[in-house]
């Protein structure tokens, strides 16, 4: 157990069955009264906003997290499956767990970061940029420069971004997954 006091940033908790990550904490003296603890906590699992004040000293349950390097192995329908590149256990998860923002750039052999809470996966992290064949997008003409307008590419994995007009199908780009965009083509 722990206390206000021992609050960091990035700190993660169990807050009535519910992980919460520390984002932001301020100890605070009123006029009159006891101190207390303001604070902006994020859902690990849903990614919400809470802010919550607690009382100075208060006893909160930190949680321990564990980062875990594994690989995307395949979907059977209902599931996706991921190898733990340690233990090399195949791990299912549905595709809430793992956010519609994200399966749109999953690609088969990926590897992804995942988050264990003791022995447990509650949520996979993909890279912020990934590459990515284009498989639709209107030819390029002649032209067209890098300076000029943009036009929707549908990539391999069925996401689609906006793109430079002289890109054309089968041409390698990298992604920001986290923005939709394009950001130069692969090397």
């Amino acid at each position: 157990m722990a206390t206000t006091a021992d609050f960091r940033n990035g700190m993660t908790i169990n807050m009535d069955g519910t992980l919460w990550t520390i984002m932001w904490f301020q100890h605070h003296k009123p006029g009159k009264g006891n101190t207390v603890v303001r604070s902006k906590l994020r859902n690990v699992l849903t990614g919400n906003v809470l802010e919550k004040t607690f009382r100075a000293g208060e006893r909160i349950d930190e949680v321990r997290l564990e980062h875990r390097p594994m690989t995307y192995s395949y979907t059977d329908g209902h599931l996706y499956h991921f190898m733990d590149s340690q233990s090399f256990d195949d791990v299912a998860l549905t595709g809430e767990v793992i956010g519609e923002d994200q399966l749109r750039y999953l690609k088969d052999g990926m590897e992804v970061d995942g988050l264990l809470h003791g022995e447990k996966v509650i949520s996979v992290e993909l890279p912020f940029f990934v590459t990515l064949t284009v498989t639709q997008t209107d030819p390029g003409v002649r032209g067209d420069t890098a300076t000029g307008g943009t036009k929707p590419a549908t990539l391999e994995t069925g996401a689609v971004v906006q793109v430079p007009l002289f890109l054309n199908e089968g041409d390698v780009i990298r992604v920001d997954r986290r923005e939709d965009k394009y950001i130069e083509r692969a090397k």
